[in-house]
């Protein structure tokens, strides 16, 4: 039972409440066979009206009444109830009738309703649904359009009831317009030829009474693919489009891009209809035309500067999605038509100049050569544009605020993009869907602006209820702003990386120590803190932990060996505790990366004799780090063999001995590493040893090869992928997933336009025509009633003449009584003051003319006589405009 229904039942009974306690006059009973009149002073029932020559009694109080007189009044009635034409006792017993067979309809339908929503015991067969459409009774073919509904979007076949589901399109219900609308466009392509019947309906639909049918009608055809019914679509659209009823209008807006689909010939004249659409008064039309434009042309912005202002000042009032539309074009209009403009501005000492005020400074503080800030110069439509978006940050719509902000970083200034960014941290507070969208555009502008967000940073330390991709933003974020923040919260942040990175999660352990090793790159100053954190890390038992944390401190190692020599050899230290395979790869890797440091005081040799004691109990990836640590060492060995035997010339010397001839301790460990390669089971590792046993054999190569200089790893934000993709967009958010050639449809934003190139600003006017050159503007009549004194002053033939000078107040009131003695029409008055003015300006033309020079006084003569016969037939023209008009107005 709906709101309706109960209302209506609430008002039949409090009605008959009043009646039982005497608050409304009660209904009197007589039998009719009795002639004894009513009490006297209770009103009766009205009497009963007869046809003309007859008299009758009334039907309570038996008193004859005359059938001449306009109003039938009752004798038994008190003097003060004479006046009334009517009982109040009818007046109620009507209402309370009127309000029961309104309860009976609600009941029914509440009950349908009810019977509908439960859905129906059993289904029905073909035979019987199709008796429900052919029925009369509204309700019957109601429930049976439901049933057909229902029945398509569970995929059974309805087809074969098409005649009879279409020939109910004529029914005035709306409830059934409707079914059988969405029953002929799920249909219409299977069917054309059935659904072509039905146009006609549907035409005469486009002239209702009623704007929703109108509105359904229009959004009907246009979605009936069919292409030849597209000009009549077209026709439809036309119509619409001048429709009094905005919502018909914005019906006709969302069907111009339906209509190019379906024949991309119409594009002139659908480019006429959404011109007027984009320039209505109503936000709720101009919001459809702006996602129509930019569906069909999105280049056309020729079309858009009429209408520029009136859309920017609309943006706020329409609708979310409109308003998602209006900010995207918005922001590719201000990259097309608004260059880019900067000026530098010089920093000034504020304590210099304030002493310089109280006169401690004899000598003002002037320096001409300090470098000054470049500062944003923003066009006055351009500005408006930003000012006017201001208050979409407050909206409830994720993807509004996310668009202000986009419109911000694409075509605002700094500060403007300063205010978005606490009403984009507000939206962390949402669902984790909407977190995690909001988190890719927050770090796509913390890539950029990462000082910005230094006093957000509680808001990025991850919960416990934050799925993966969440705190995996939230832990870049941390990195990102780490090298700005104060040292209190660079403490916190490096607190909450060592409790994440001990946890169970492994995933999150990893992320925590990458994000650690950032820190530390990012941040010299931290560097020593989170490497103490790491190597204490190292002899975990949880493997991924210490195997990460290595990792981390070799790239820290790398980027500057020289000053890491004793964190190597405390790595070195810890071989005996590291049980993690990938751990103890990495320590050997980074022993032997920097056994050429110190010369022979390097550990790397007792670390290979160590090691070899236990190579058979070794892992494979431990065995080959062995392997490539005894070449390296062996490596260095020779090269200084062959640095000790040169000359003092130069000369090369001796070639070094041979390794069965060479007894020292580092030649007899290589042989010994090759002995145990030699009896692996794994065929890797023998192949490996065989090649560094050749490779060794020209110690030059072998040094270009195993020696090389390593390039020190960068720790990048895993983020940037992911700079440059315009915010809010999919290609931001799947761009590791997009692969090579990104997501499909992804547009970047047009580059600034240059200066000088850009449209002028005077087509953004409304209500002012573009000017032409060396022409004079023909002004009607009604315009010059109007807005006489606001009138546009006439120049010059050549379109360089100088304006008239202003009249003063008694120039106005001599005028005003002139008119008012003579009965000429108004525009009289206005014409001759324009005659006048062009008399003035012809005397000033001719007496500067006189005074030029001899040899040019001939053709000036003839320019003269062009110009007088120019006039002479404007004035010709311009009398019989006023003529016409005068005549009008008469009319």
């Amino acid at each position: 039972m709906n709101k309706q229904h109960q209302d209506v039942v609430g008002s039949v009974l409090a009605a008959w409440l009043k009646v039982s306690k005497g608050l409304l006059p009660r209904i009197p009973h007589y039998s009719q066979s009795t002639n004894s009149p009513p009490p006297q002073g209770r009103p009766c029932i009205t009497s009963q009206l007869t046809p003309a020559g007859r008299s009758t009694r009334h039907r309570d109080c038996n008193t004859p009444t005359d059938h001449h007189q306009t109003q039938t009044r009752c004798p038994n009635k008190e003097p003060s109830a004479l006046n009334d034409s009517h009982c109040p006792n009818m007046e109620s017993i009507a209402r309370i009738s009127s309000l029961l067979e309104s309860a009976r309809e609600l009941t029914l339908d509440a009950a349908s309703a009810a019977r509908s929503a439960r859905g129906s015991s059993k289904p029905l067969d073909r035979v019987q649904v199709k008796k429900l459409l052919d029925s009369r009774n509204e309700r019957e073919v109601l429930d049976g359009l439901r049933r057909v509904i229902s029945m398509m979007y569970r995929s059974q076949k309805t087809h074969p009831l098409f005649s009879s589901v279409v020939k109910n399109v004529a029914s005035p219900n709306i409830e059934i317009k409707k079914l059988v609308y969405i029953y002929l466009i799920h249909h219409a392509e299977e069917d054309p030829d059935l659904a072509l019947l039905s146009i006609n309906t549907i035409q005469k639909s486009l002239s209702d009474s009623n704007p929703q049918v109108r509105a359904l009608a229009l959004r009907t055809m246009s979605n009936i693919r069919v292409p030849v019914i597209s000009q009549i679509v077209s026709l439809a659209i036309k119509k619409g489009a001048g429709d009094i009823n905005p919502y018909v209008r914005r019906a006709a807006a969302l069907a111009i891009p339906k209509c190019y689909r379906l024949d991309p010939s119409q594009m002139p004249s659908l480019l006429d209809y959404l011109s007027t659409l984009l320039g209505d008064k109503q936000y709720y039309v101009t919001g459809a035309a702006v996602t129509a434009f930019l569906e069909i042309c999105p280049d056309r912005l020729d079309l858009v500067h009429k209408h520029y202002r009136q859309l920017v000042k609309m943006v706020v009032d329409m609708d979310e999605w409109s308003q998602l539309s209006t900010l995207r074009l918005m922001t590719v209009y201000a990259r097309k038509c608004f260059p880019r403009r900067t000026r530098i501005v010089k920093a000034q000492n504020k304590a210099a100049d304030l002493q310089d005020f109280y006169g401690d400074n004899a000598t003002a503080n002037t320096d001409d050569d300090s470098e000054g800030q470049e500062v944003v110069v923003l066009d006055p439509d351009h500005e408006l544009l930003l000012n006017s978006i201001k208050p979409l940050l407050q909206s409830r719509n994720s993807g509004v605020v996310v668009s202000v902000a986009r419109c911000y970083d694409a075509v605002g200034t700094p500060e403007y993009v300063k205010t978005a960014i606490g009403p984009l941290i507000a939206l962390l507070r949402g669902a984790q869907d909407i977190q995690q969208v909001v988190l890719f555009n927050i770090v796509s502008i913390c890539l950029t602006r990462p000082a910005d967000f230094v006093r957000y940073a509680s808001h990025f330390l991850v919960r416990a209820t934050d799925t993966q991709p969440v705190w995996e933003l939230k832990l870049e974020l941390l990195t990102l702003i780490f090298p700005h923040t104060p040292l209190h919260i660079k403490s916190l942040i490096l607190n909450e990386l060592e409790h994440f990175s001990r946890g169970t999660d492994k995933a999150l352990v990893r992320e925590a120590v990458r994000a650690i090793g950032r820190c530390a790159v990012t941040d010299s100053t931290a560097a020593p803190r989170c490497l103490r954190l790491l190597l204490s890390q190292i002899t975990s038992l949880d493997g991924t932990l210490a195997a990460e944390s290595l990792t981390v401190i070799r790239h820290l190692i790398q980027q500057d060996p020289t000053a890491h020599v004793a964190t190597v050899v405390r790595l070195a230290k810890n071989l005996d505790s590291a049980t993690d395979p990938h751990a103890r790869a990495t320590i050997i890797w980074l022993v032997g990366e920097f056994s050429g440091l110190n010369g022979e005081d390097n550990i790397a040799p007792d670390v290979l004799r160590i090691l070899l004691k236990e190579f058979p109990s070794e892992s494979e990836i431990a065995k080959r780090q062995i392997i490539l640590l005894g070449a390296k060492v062996y490596l260095h060995y020779l090269n200084r063999q062959i640095e000790a035997s040169q000359t003092s010339d130069g000369e090369p010397g001796p070639p070094p001995k041979l390794l069965e001839d060479d007894d020292h301790p580092i030649a007899k460990l290589w042989s010994y590493v090759l002995l145990l390669a030699r009896y692996d089971t794994s065929y890797d590792l023998r192949d490996r040893t065989r090649l560094y046993k050749a490779l060794l054999g020209v110690p030059q190569l072998a040094t270009l090869m195993l020696l090389a200089p390593k390039p020190a790893p960068q720790a990048q934000s895993p983020s940037e992928i992911r700079r440059g993709y315009t915010l809010g967009s999919s290609a931001l958010v799947l761009a590791d997933a997009a692969g090579v050639h990104g997501v499909r449809g992804y547009e970047d934003l047009p580059d600034w336009v240059e200066e000088g190139k850009q449209p002028d600003p005077r087509l953004r006017e409304t209500g002012v025509p573009p000017a032409t050159y060396g022409e004079k503007r023909v002004v009607p009549a009604l315009e010059i009633l109007d807005g006489g004194s606001s009138r546009s002053k006439p120049s010059k033939a050549n379109g360089m003449g100088e304006a008239v000078g202003t009249k003063t107040l008694d120039d106005w009131l001599a005028e005003e009584e002139e008119v008012s003695k003579k009965a000429v029409p108004a525009a009289a008055p206005v014409q001759r003051q324009v005659a006048e003015e062009s008399e003035e300006e012809e005397e000033e033309e001719s007496t500067e003319e006189d005074e030029e020079e001899e040899d040019e006084e001939e053709e000036e003569d003839e320019d003269e006589d062009d110009e007088e016969e120019e006039s002479e037939e404007e004035e010709e023209e311009s009398d019989d405009d006023d003529a016409e008009d005068a005549k009008l107005m008469g009319t």
